[in-house]
């Protein structure tokens, strides 16, 4: 993958968290806090924890920082785990679902 098509991807995955930070915080009173700068958003939940997403350029993943560890994810026609393989937004609504007590949907 180019850098071009990496950036792209990554980009589109950060806008998909903010929009589904805005529509979690329309439906429920979850009051997830997004702040983002650059590459990297930080999620705050009610109970002041937090969730880290940051862009790895020259890796070209995406890093996931929570508090049961720290994912890494490629582009392979979606986000994947580097070690389970698993999809980051089922990763991010399990965690996110965890840290602040309820249940989260974040979507792609």
């Amino acid at each position: 993958m180019t850098d071009t098509e990496y950036l792209q991807h990554a980009e589109s995955l950060l806008a998909a968290v903010e929009a589904s930070c805005d529509r979690i915080n329309d439906a429920t009173d979850a009051d997830v806090d997004n702040q983002r700068v650059g590459g990297m958003i930080t999620l705050t939940f009610a109970n002041r924890s937090q969730i880290i997403i940051n862009l790895q350029k020259p890796l070209q993943e995406v890093w996931l920082a929570t508090k049961a560890g720290g994912f890494h994810y490629k582009f392979d026609s979606f986000w994947r785990s580097t070690r389970e393989g698993s999809e980051f937004f089922s990763d991010l609504s399990a965690h996110a679902s965890s840290q602040s007590g309820m249940a989260l949907k974040f979507n792609s």
